[in-house]
């Protein structure tokens, strides 16, 4: 079995002590070493060529901030940072993923649960994935071209959905804001992240793109001009009423889905209202959400594109929809808003 490095670098002992205590926990994991602050975690990176960081994002001398960017162009190598709750929190949590962060967990979820439940064992379970993944190195966001839209009297596609994981924030970067103004199709995403989260996700992306970017609310309508995001902590579905296509955003504790936002669970809604007229695009993320529900964009003649193996932070989610024989196209992800637009 092989076995992988982990620098762990933290300012509160006791968090140093409760990550290194859950690498202990899986044979393929050990300690290589700790670092107290951004400044220690970059020289240690250099000189213990860990296989993989755990990075807090509040430290003394050098946040992790800067200490990610600082790695990721002398010494790259895959940094999960490790994030609180509060709004300047998540902020700075998406800012780490766009500079190149693979993965985030919540600092309260680790300690509250960190005696082998399930947290526990989701948080060696992604770190697994991520180690044994290909990582691309020193991958840079590149804007897509937009390309003007030409208007059509019968529009081929009614809606573009793109599910992603881990990963996803930084390659939807390389897709969202490459949609002109005047795009006439709309756009969901369903990225898993946890509750509170995505609200920042849309705010970011709205900095960023021409089109409007927000969380989906129940109820509303599925308007052209704008990219919406399905919230965390909650499933959200489409619904047809009085010929108006609507979102209805819910909790749904009885469910027993890993993830909310479920690809698999906004899919299977979307399918049979858009049949042939949806397109379906699976990004990086570990697991299998989405292949279910591509299935059913398949059953109604749809179309579903996914991110090829070069380019993914973790092959998983685009991997399991191409081997169900789902999948229309596999692409790169420079490729991928090229694709959309060519496909429409």
């Amino acid at each position: 079995m092989k076995q992988y490095g982990v620098l762990v670098v933290d300012d509160s002992a006791f968090m140093r002590r409760a990550i290194s205590l859950m690498l202990e926990e899986d044979p393929r994991f050990f300690v290589v070493g700790i670092a107290r602050n951004g400044v220690e975690a970059v020289d240690k990176v250099q000189r213990l060529k860990p296989d993989l960081v755990t990075m807090d994002v509040e430290m003394p001398e050098m946040n992790g901030l800067k200490a990610l960017e600082q790695i990721m162009k002398t010494t790259p190598v895959p940094v999960v940072m490790i994030s609180s709750r509060t709004r300047d929190g998540a902020q700075e949590t998406l800012q780490a993923l766009a500079l190149g962060a693979v993965d985030f967990f919540l600092k309260e979820n680790l300690i509250r649960n960190r005696n082998g439940c399930e947290q526990s064992k989701e948080f060696l379970y992604r770190l697994t994935g991520i180690v044994e993944a290909k990582l691309p190195q020193n991958v840079q966001v590149v804007q897509a071209h937009r390309k003007e839209v030409c208007q059509v009297n019968k529009q081929q596609t009614e809606l573009i959905f793109i599910g992603c994981s881990t990963g996803g924030p930084k390659a939807l970067q390389t897709i969202l804001p490459g949609f002109p103004k005047e795009f006439p199709i709309p756009i969901v995403v369903a990225q898993h992240m946890p509750p509170g989260f995505t609200k920042h996700l849309a705010d970011r992306f709205n900095s960023l793109c021409e089109l409007e970017v927000k969380e989906a609310q129940h109820g509303e309508e599925v308007r052209a001009g704008t990219i919406y995001i399905c919230p965390s902590g909650y499933q959200t579905r489409f619904e047809k009423q009085d010929g108006i296509i609507i979102f209805k955003v819910e909790n749904h504790d009885d469910t027993h889905e890993l993830y909310k936002p479920s690809i698999d669970i906004t899919l299977s809604s979307a399918a049979p209202i858009f049949t042939d007229r949806l397109l379906s695009v699976i990004l990086t993320g570990m697991g299998v959400d989405g292949t279910q529900g591509c299935g059913l964009v398949k059953k109604y003649r749809g179309k579903v594109f996914v991110e090829a193996e070069g380019s993914c932070i973790v092959y998983g989610m685009p991997k399991a929809v191409l081997e169900a024989g789902y999948a229309d196209g596999q692409f790169v992800l420079s490729r991928i808003y090229q694709e959309i637009i060519s496909f429409i």
